[in-house]
């Protein structure tokens, strides 16, 4: 079980960002900062914030687009699809990072976390990750399908974290060219995992008839947790 709260981030001049913020009820010693997909901070990221708490973990998930679409939270059928890619092309990605990097510092500055959180994200989510990975100093970045990360390969030297990738081998939105082009980069670095799933996109996403694989979903999930059990344990 855990608790929820919204807390209130400071990004700047533009104002305040929520930080929706899951507590378990052990005292947490660890965090991870939870990235959205397109479809807001929802149902679906909202199990995945319960899934990380019932394994000890503080979790915080932001309001990625507070600044345009406050509180954005679509459905995960093709309307909700639609009205959600039309709202990542609102998205000021400079400025999402930089709010990404005050809610990792918000977290990190909780009673009781000892070591800077985890950042993880889904889809849009995935690669607002590994950017923030590149701009920041989380403990570990966990990436899900994201579509941005092969052309974003050029931040590695600036990436110092554990990092895990997943990705699908049947992604209609990354061709298997750029999660090859993730593998060729990760080469010889210690602490980089690159899992490649026999799944399309978003397989993770179980309120999603369009892209949810149990099997994959199961097999990444059990990956992440011995990830972050390794390299940040609850």
């Amino acid at each position: 079980m855990s608790t929820l709260h919204t807390d209130r981030v400071a990004c700047g001049d533009a104002g305040e960002m929520d930080l929706h913020i899951w507590t378990p009820d052990a005292p947490p010693r660890a965090a991870v900062l939870l990235v959205q997909e397109i479809f807001g901070v929802g149902a679906y990221i909202r199990a995945v914030a319960e899934r990380l708490a019932a394994a000890g973990y503080l979790v915080g998930a932001p309001d990625v687009f507070w600044r345009f679409a406050p509180n954005w939270a679509a459905g995960h059928d093709q309307a909700g699809l639609d009205a959600s890619l039309e709202q990542v092309g609102r998205l000021d990605f400079p400025a999402a990072v930089g709010d990404l990097c005050a809610a990792l510092d918000h977290l990190a500055a909780t009673p009781g976390i000892g070591q800077p959180p985890a950042v993880m994200g889904f889809c849009l989510g995935g690669t607002l990750a590994w950017a923030v990975a590149a701009n920041a100093q989380p403990s570990v970045c966990v990436s899900y399908y994201g579509s941005g990360v092969p052309g974003m390969l050029g931040m590695i030297e600036q990436v110092s974290c554990p990092t895990l990738f997943h990705f699908g081998n049947t992604d209609a939105y990354i061709p298997n060219e750029g999660v090859d082009a993730v593998g060729a980069a990760i080469a010889g670095r210690e602490g980089f995992v690159l899992n490649v799933e026999h799944a399309g996109h978003a397989f993770d996403n179980h309120e999603s008839e369009i892209f949810y694989d149990e099997a994959a979903a199961k097999a990444a999930w059990a990956k992440t947790m011995a990830f972050l059990s390794l390299y940040l344990p609850a």
